[in-house]
């Protein structure tokens, strides 16, 4: 099993230590560094200041959001900073949710997994500059319809300018649902799961990779070395009630959607209910302490030994741990690598 150290978005003010997090990381062994992006630091950005002060480690956008973004631009930023990073560069993209695609970027959310075919498609043609990239899909034409609202009736097929570093840059998707796991497995190199538990790989009813066992399967895990359990549950759980009770509308939470497929339906239901009502602290506490330690790594140290070996058993590839406790991170290389 490889680690991945998680850098995330900035949710307070701008962290400058991503520079000695990822040396370390690159020290310790680590097989890649991963960004996030929500609606404050942008993912690709961080992995530039990185890339030139490393020589190893993998540079991954996790995730980058589709909305935020033509197909184009996303295989513009992957193929400059594969380029320049020689080849460390992975693609981690996924459809965020309709909160974020339509209220912050303006975009219409759509349908969500057809539109992210076409988006794979795109940047996979444009990577493989065989021709002037066209496309017929209906979300994501191009060039742009002739008939189209607003449309000059100028636009033309275009190629790369430039050959790519690699026309096969890895691209994973974050997926929640089936048919966008699914697609995952169909067009892509790698899966980003959220809330994966090792104890029960019957909640994903996993397909077979497109192509090889080179297939990726990368989990964000929460790491907390601790003698309260209970006490050590609770950075968990707070993430948990944020994602499952804000990150996303009452009727449509995609967070609060997969909670209740993993068998806590009552409960996804009052956290959202408590945490849009102003109740935060009463939804982190709302959240079983069950469902937050089937999927973190919290406890003494023997304990997540322990638990490692569920990970070790899975289908899982890579566990992607937060980057913020450097002595966390020397402690899971200790033990996993």
């Amino acid at each position: 099993m490889k680690l991945g150290a998680q850098y995330g978005y900035w949710t307070g003010q701008p962290r400058q230590d991503i520079i000695s997090v990822a040396v370390e990381a690159e020290r310790l062994g680590f097989d890649s560094l991963w960004t996030g992006e929500s609606y404050s630091s942008d993912a690709f950005t961080p992995l530039c200041w990185v890339g030139s002060h490393t020589k190893r480690i993998k540079l991954a956008t996790g995730i980058a959001q589709l909305g935020a973004r033509t197909p184009a631009a996303l295989a513009m930023h992957a193929m400059t900073l594969d380029a320049l990073s020689e080849g460390r560069f992975c693609l981690g993209i996924g459809v965020s949710g309709p909160q974020v695609i339509e209220g912050w970027h303006g975009q219409p959310f759509g349908k969500p997994v057809q539109r992210t075919r076409e988006t794979i498609a795109i940047i996979r043609k444009i990577l493989q500059r065989e021709d002037p990239v066209t496309a017929s899909g209906p979300n994501l034409p191009l060039p742009y319809p002739d008939d189209a609202p607003n449309s000059w009736g100028l636009g033309k097929p275009l190629k790369l300018i430039n050959t790519p570093l690699r026309s096969d840059i890895p691209i994973f998707l974050g997926a929640e649902g089936p048919k966008n796991i699914a697609l995952a497995f169909e067009e892509c190199d790698g899966w980003l799961p959220l809330y994966y538990a090792p104890e029960r790989p019957e909640i994903y009813e996993l397909p077979e990779a497109n192509a090889t066992d080179e297939f990726e399967i990368a989990v964000n895990v929460n790491v907390n070395i601790c003698e309260d359990i209970p006490e050590g549950l609770l950075t968990q759980k707070a993430i948990l009630a944020f994602y499952i009770g804000g990150m996303g509308a009452q009727k449509r939470n995609f967070h609060t959607e997969l909670m209740a497929r993993m068998g806590y339906e009552k409960e996804a239901s009052e956290i959202q209910s408590l945490f849009l009502s102003g109740k935060r602290n009463e939804a982190i506490m709302a959240v079983p302490d069950a469902f937050a330690d089937e999927i973190s790594l919290v406890g003494p140290i023997e304990r997540i030994a322990e638990r490692l070996e569920l990970w070790e058993q899975s289908p899982v590839t890579t566990l992607i741990i937060g980057a913020n406790d450097l002595e966390t991170m020397r402690t899971m290389a200790e033990l996993v690598l």
